[in-house]
């Protein structure tokens, strides 16, 4: 306990009184430390964005399932094509509008020789979109 008083000759008494002044000193660190980091948790930009009342444009693109088997044999949309009929129908494919979407599904266990002959065909033909299903089961 804190006792009071310069006086030699005056009583001592105990001192009533708490220090303040560590208190005040601790606070102002805080604040300061709140200051400077709270305009660094704001994250947002402001935008003064345009207001439009379209609706969204929902064009459902066509697409085409060519499946290659293990065997290489040619699948277009689960009717099999020969390599003739194969470029006829990819070049017939891309004269539409708008383009279908080529989704070329193949075996596993197919030669990359076929996928990559199948996928140069169909760019010749012209078809700009073409997309790869897998089994996302298989990891």
């Amino acid at each position: 306990m804190a006792f009071g008083g310069f006086d030699k000759g005056s009583e001592t008494k105990p001192m009533a009184e708490i220090n303040m002044v560590p208190l005040i000193d601790v606070m102002m660190v805080l604040l300061v430390i709140f200051i400077i980091t709270a305009p660094l948790l704001t994250h947002a930009v402001k935008v003064d964005l345009p207001k439009a009342s379209a609706t969204a444009n929902t064009v459902q693109r066509d697409n085409v399932q060519l499946d290659i088997d293990r065997e290489g044999v040619t699948y277009w949309n689960g009717e099999r094509v020969d390599n003739a009929g194969l470029g006829g129908r990819m070049a017939a494919a891309a004269k539409l509008e708008p383009q279908p979407e080529l989704r070329l599904r193949a075996d596993g266990e197919l030669a990359y020789r076929r996928v990559a002959q199948v996928m140069s065909a169909a760019a010749k033909a012209g078809l700009t979109r073409i997309g790869f299903i897998t089994d996302p089961a298989d990891s």
